[in-house]
């Protein structure tokens, strides 16, 4: 496929607008968590973890958003789906977890945004908004119509991200005022965003006709090309559809996109639950109150005879 898509050109390809945008980004928090923290009201650096979030975050957004993989999420159904995975379920925990928590209290604490943070991070309602958001944005004549041109893509993208976020934030705030869940109902919250999710993967993994004109439909298909790929490269283009480029059927592609979502994401939660059963685990084992003197007198004598 690889010699196949190399006809859309290096633009399609590799997206300058987003090197520069990703390229910019990375350079302002650089700056103002390093040389310029003082004037960001910062006193110390972020450690070495927050950085490495951070940077991984941005760089994630640019293969998704500006590499090849965005072009090829627009060709198939496989590589979209992929594409959602990573984009709404492991970066917005990257940058709660690569910005400094000086910055997210100032936001949290903005006269505007406060009670619309708090409203929206509350974590039944942030649960819920992003999974029927994210099952709406995959109903067919909604996906296809968030193609039709990037006035209307590229926001829709922005609302799910904002929603992954508010349903983020809970688990992973760093502000110690809010992290009022406890290790019980974590689990719970990621088992109810598993189960709120799958709706959405069943319907695509158990179609047996393709869905989604965008995918399927040559006329529909050019249009939804026309967000990655300039229309100088387009014009005078004529494909039979993204078959063309697929060595299977076009079914065959959206089956497999909705099990590689579901995939992705029970592998992404499970890692999750693992890492909180580890740490209540830890948080446990270091309230059990140490043995009195006069026991550990005792016990080493029974040893010792």
């Amino acid at each position: 496929m690889w010699d196949k898509i190399q006809i859309f050109g290096f633009r399609a390809l590799w997206s300058p607008e987003i090197i520069l945008i990703t390229a910019l980004l990375i350079l302002l928090y650089y700056l103002f968590t390093g040389p310029l923290k003082h004037k960001a009201g910062l006193t110390e650096e972020p450690s070495r973890s927050q950085k490495i979030s951070m940077y991984s975050a941005l760089i994630i957004f640019y293969i998704i958003k500006g590499s090849p993989v965005y072009l090829l999420s627009h060709i198939v159904i496989m590589a979209h789906m992929a594409q959602m995975a990573v984009f709404y379920l492991l970066v917005p925990i990257l940058v709660i977890k690569g910005i400094p928590v000086e910055w997210w209290k100032k936001v949290f604490n903005a006269p505007i945004l406060k009670n619309f943070l708090k409203l929206f991070t509350k974590p039944l309602l942030a649960v819920l908004l992003f999974n029927v958001l994210f099952s709406l944005y995959h109903v067919p004549f909604v996906l296809d119509f968030t193609k039709t041109s990037n006035l209307v893509h590229w926001p829709v993208t922005l609302i799910l991200f904002m929603f992954a976020f508010f349903m983020w934030w809970p688990l992973f705030t760093p502000i110690k005022e809010q992290q009022i869940m406890k290790p019980l109902f974590k689990i719970l919250y990621i088992f109810g965003a598993g189960m709120l999710l799958t709706p959405a993967c069943a319907l695509i993994i158990f179609a047996d006709t393709p869905l989604y004109a965008t995918y399927s439909e040559p006329d529909a298909f050019m249009t939804a090309m026309a967000l990655c790929v300039p229309t100088s490269v387009l014009d005078g283009m004529s494909f039979g559809g993204p078959q063309v480029f697929l060595n299977m059927p076009l079914v065959y592609d959206q089956q497999a996109g909705g099990i590689i979502m579901k995939v992705s994401q029970e592998l992404l939660y499970g890692g999750f639950l693992a890492r909180i059963f580890y740490n209540w685990f830890k948080s446990e084992d270091r309230g059990v109150d140490p043995l009195p003197q006069e026991m550990q007198t005792a016990t080493a004598n029974v040893e010792r005879g």
